[in-house]
Formats: structure tokens, sequence, C-alpha cells
């Protein structure tokens, strides 16, 4: 193909390379709307005037997925490898673009950033939000809030467990029983790894649901919370978080265990479910997460009761907001940074960390930890026998190359995109504290930062809109594990 070929031909390939992208996401935008009724009818039957932003919100949707569909009907559903990097980016992009409508056309009528603002930190599940005042919200806003959330989850397992390995990018192929042949039989299985994800995803979230129901919330707060509890988003129907609920212990342990149970592998529910009852208790990264969880919990709970708090409730918000952070869920119970300087850069370092591959949580993961610190070993044996031939192994399964070379390079893009963004957000103006934990909160996918602003006790309001779109970069960068966005930043990836 030349400058100088027939614009017919130019269109015709240009047709064919992107109409199968868009015809998957005019799809998307179709089931975003079918979800979007759900508030719509709440309102309708509450007699809310903010049914009408979620009709017409509905409505511009539904109209520019049918234009969508009509100009790409007639493309054949097969995408390469370099397509799936495309319909991966622009799919999580555009339906946190549809989803902030409802939040510009009704109640709270926010601006276009803090709208966009407000659904790509649900859609990616991070938390973070610019709301003040939710409780006094409409009911159908509050579980839009919740459902976005409940979505991005669903979404998060499913590109983790099928698309990411597909495209070299993500740990799950670590993890297969047949790494071998995990890139070449993962699309044929997308289907039924789906439809049992979506399954194990629906029933956990309906017993958290039902456990927060008959523990005494109200049935609107059990449904929201139920649903962000599983995704490991975090939203709640309360500014004070999860605190509104902190004189009620049994609810705090409830929340622990579901946010706990979203961020373990669903790809070991589906094993346990089909007879390998011991697959999630032999797993290595289950295993380390659980260890690194209670270690943590024994350190700070150790240190409050030491600052003279009771036991009993020292263990209970340690347990709660220590699973909240590492398993990027953000909600709060307790403004942990006035807890001391310990807890404080405790809670940070666990930022970072993140829950298991192929479940809703963020961060880095904690298989990544254990990765790095098989190679540190074999480094340090290296040093000290120069002609040894050691193997690492993980979960049984020899860690190859590409794993370690993957390991290497997230983590590598990781810190560079998190000190990348920290630096713009100074030059912003905002001091060191906000700038970093905001940084690292948003690419992680936790919710809350640190320090007086961001921190636990309060929110991203007053951040200027500037740094919202950075933060919403980060967000979404971080969501989509770094490399799926890098890799179209790359000249290379366009001469293709």
């Amino acid at each position: 193909m030349t400058p100088f070929t027939p614009w017919f031909y130019r269109s015709r390939d240009v047709y064919r390379h992107w109409a199968p992208v868009f015809k998957i996401i005019s799809i998307l935008w179709i089931v975003l709307a079918l979800f979007m009724l759900v508030p719509f009818i709440v309102l309708l039957i509450e007699q809310d005037p903010d049914a009408l932003a979620f009709g017409v919100s509905i409505l511009m949707i539904l109209g520019a997925a049918t234009l969508t569909w009509l100009f790409t009907y007639r493309a054949a559903l097969e995408l390469k490898p370099w397509q799936m990097f495309i319909l991966t980016t622009a799919s999580w992009v555009t339906i946190s673009g549809f989803a902030s409508l409802p939040l510009v056309l009704g109640a709270p009528q926010l601006t276009f950033t803090n709208a966009v603002f407000e659904s790509v930190s649900a859609i990616t599940t991070t938390g973070s939000t610019i709301l003040v005042g939710i409780e006094h919200f409409s009911d159908g806003l509050k579980l839009w809030r919740g459902l976005m959330q409940w979505m991005g989850g669903i979404g998060i397992i499913v590109m983790g467990i099928a698309i990411l390995p597909f495209l070299k990018v993500g740990g799950m192929r670590l993890f297969h029983t047949e790494s071998s042949d995990w890139s070449d039989k993962v699309m044929p299985r997308t289907g039924g790894i789906a439809k049992a994800t979506l399954t194990i995803y629906v029933s956990l979230t309906l017993v958290a649901i039902g456990s927060y129901w008959f523990g005494g919330m109200t049935l609107l707060d059990a449904t929201v919370h139920g649903m962000t509890s599983l995704s490991t988003g975090g939203f709640a129907n309360s500014d004070a978080s999860f605190g509104a609920y902190s004189e009620q212990p049994w609810l705090l342990w409830m929340a622990s265990f579901f946010m706990l149970s979203g961020a373990l592998p669903f790809v070991l529910y589906i094993r346990f479910l089909r007879g390998s009852h011991s697959a999630l208790w032999k797993d290595q990264q289950v295993l380390g997460l659980l260890k690194l969880l209670m270690a943590a919990i024994l350190l700070l709970s150790v240190w409050r009761i030491t600052q003279g708090d009771n036991w009993f409730e020292s263990l209970t918000h340690v347990t709660f907001n220590i699973i909240s952070v590492v398993t990027t869920t953000g909600y709060a119970s307790d403004d942990y940074t006035q807890w001391g300087s310990l807890p404080v850069v405790a809670f940070f370092y666990l930022t970072f960390v993140g829950g298991c591959s192929g479940s809703t949580s963020g961060g880095m993961k904690i298989f990544r930890f254990q990765i790095a610190s098989l190679m540190l070993l074999n480094q340090l044996r290296y040093l000290i026998h120069a002609n040894g031939v050691f193997t690492t192994r993980y979960n049984q399964q020899p860690v190859t190359s590409d794993i370690s070379r993957s390991v290497v390079a997230f983590s590598f893009f990781f810190f560079i995109t998190i000190a990348a963004l920290a630096l713009s957000l100074s030059a912003l103006g905002l001091d060191l504290v906000t700038a970093l934990s905001g940084a690292a909160t948003a690419v992680t996918n936790v919710g809350p930062g640190l320090g007086d602003i961001i921190g636990p006790a309060g929110n991203f309001a007053s951040l200027p809109d500037a740094a919202k779109w950075l933060l919403c970069i980060g967000m979404l960068m971080g969501r989509l594990e770094i490399l799926t966005v890098v890799v179209l930043l790359t000249p290379m990836f366009w001469r293709r």
C-alpha cells in the first residue's frame, strides 16, 4: 500500500482493520445500556426526576451503538492480537465515558471532568470519589455507582483470564494447568470461561447481598455494598464509607470475607467446583496472600493494642482496613492515617501489593512479588555457585523466561508510570504526600490515598481538573496492566 493507492482500496483496508473492533464495542455499549435500565426503572417507580437523565442517557448510548453497528455489521468477528490491544483499551475508555452521562444530565449534575472521573473510578473499580453528601442522592444514582463497579469487576476477571494472556500480558498463563498451550486455546475457551466466571461472580454477589441485609443493612445498602465488595471497588452509600457501620463489627467481618473472596483467582473457584477441592488451599499465590495479610494484621493489631486501644476493636478495624487496601477495595472503617506513623507507612507499602491474578483486585498482584523473590534467590545462588544450574519453579511449574521478562517489564513500567504521574501532579501544585499517594492509589486502583485531602477521611473533589484527568489515565493504565496501553504508544505497533 503506497500513498498513491486509490482511495477506494485504502478505505476498504481501513474498514477491514477497524470494523471488527468497533462492532464488538457497539455490543458492549448495548450491554451498558441494559444495565442502565435497572436504576432507570427504580427511579421511575419512585417517581424521581433523575429518571429522565437515565432515560436520555440510555437513548444516546443505544443511538451510538446502532449507528456503529450499521456501519460495521458486515465485518467478521475475528480479531488479530494487535486488534485486541485496541479493543481492550477503547472499550474501557468509551464505556467509562458513556457511563458518566447520568452524572452530567441528572443530579448531582457534575461537570464533565468530575463525571468522567467518577465513572472511570467506578468502571476500573478504583473507588476514588469526588462526591460529597452521598447519603442524600437518589436511590437510582447510588445503585448506578454500585452497578458500574460490579460491571467493571466481571469485565476485569474475564479480561485477566481470557484476553490479557492471549496478548502475552498479565499473569494468568502461569496458573493454567496446560501452560504450554494456553495461548493457542484461550480464545476457543473464552465462552466457557466467561459463563463459569459469571455464574460464580453472581452467586457470590447474591450471598454478600443477603448477608449484609440479614446483618442489618437496608436492602439498597446491602445491594450496593454486595456489588462493590465482590468487585473490590469500594463505593459506599455514605461519605463515611464503611465507617457508617463501625458500631456493627459483624458487618466489618462480613465485608472482610467478601473483599477477600473477590481478590482470589476465579479460575481456582472453577477448578474447586469441578472437583479439585484443594485448588484454593494449595495454590502458592493464595497462600502468599493469606500469609501477608496475617502478618500485617498481627503487626498493626499489636501496635494499636500497645497504644491503649481495645483488642477486639483493634483487631476488627485493622483486619478490615488492611484487607480493604491489599485487595484494592478502598473501603475505610476508620481514618487509619491517625493511627500513628508506623501504620501510615505500612498502608502505603500495602497499597502496591494487590490481590491475586485473575481476580477483581488491582495492584501489582502478589504473584509478581513471589516471582521476583525467587529470581533474587536464584541470583544469589549464582553469585555463590557461578557454574550452577538452577530451575525456578512456582506452583510446581517451571518459571519460563517469558514469564520472568513479563514480570520485570511490568514492574519497570508500573513504577515508571507512578513516578511520572506523581511528578505531573506535583507540577500542578499538589503537595508531596497527595501527589505520590494519589499517583500510587490511581495506578494500583486502591481508592483513597494519604494525607488530609485524599486520605480515607477526604476525597478528590478539591483537586484541579488537570489532576483529575491525569488520575483517570493512571486508573485506566493500572486496570489494563500498563503494557496493554503502553504498547499502543509505540511507533512499531502502528507500523504493523
